[in-house]
């Protein structure tokens, strides 16, 4: 049974027109936690709230908060679908091409949209989705640690295992 006391959350689920249920509320503070969450990261969440909750519950709440606009979802290519609690301010995602890692880009350039189409075809853009890609720090860091470490390698002239087993043939 949910408390009869009013949160935020619940504020936010009935504001939109959403019924209070305790796997609304556990998934909303699930994400107020988690900017950039899988499906399954909430659920891991949620789990530990609501033990008897399925994935497939956590998916649907998702969808339901994202068709009320109190969730938005991001789908970056070849990324399961991001479920965020930031909505409605028309930002933009830079995405790691090596681990994945998100983090928001406030709207690139004036108000929403951000950006003018060259063809419209009609419509009235009311907002428009970036992503950039790229390299972390954290990946890039690593990136620089290892060529780092060839060039350590090349400059002592160290040779691996197969250079000496090939060396040995050779004479």
């Amino acid at each position: 049974m949910l408390p009869e006391t009013t949160t935020p959350a619940h504020a936010l689920l009935r504001d939109a027109g959403l019924r209070v249920t305790a796997p609304r509320l556990a998934v909303l503070a699930a994400l107020d936690g988690l900017p950039h969450a899988s499906a399954d990261a909430v659920f891991g969440r949620v789990a530990l709230a609501l033990p008897g909750t399925s994935l497939q519950a956590v998916y649907g709440v998702l969808a339901a908060l994202a068709g009320a606009g109190l969730v938005r979802r991001i789908e970056p290519a070849g990324s399961a679908a991001l479920y965020e609690l930031r909505t409605g301010d028309n930002h933009h995602h830079v995405v790691c091409t090596v681990c994945g890692d998100v983090a928001d880009v406030d709207c690139v350039v004036g108000h929403a949209p951000c950006l003018t189409p060259s063809n419209d075809a009609g419509f009235v853009v009311q907002t428009a989705e970036v992503t950039f890609w790229g390299l972390c720090s954290r990946c890039r860091d690593a990136d620089d640690d290892v060529a780092l470490e060839a060039e350590a390698v090349s400059a002592t002239g160290a040779v691996g295992a197969e250079g000496l087993e090939g060396a040995g043939r050779a004479s």
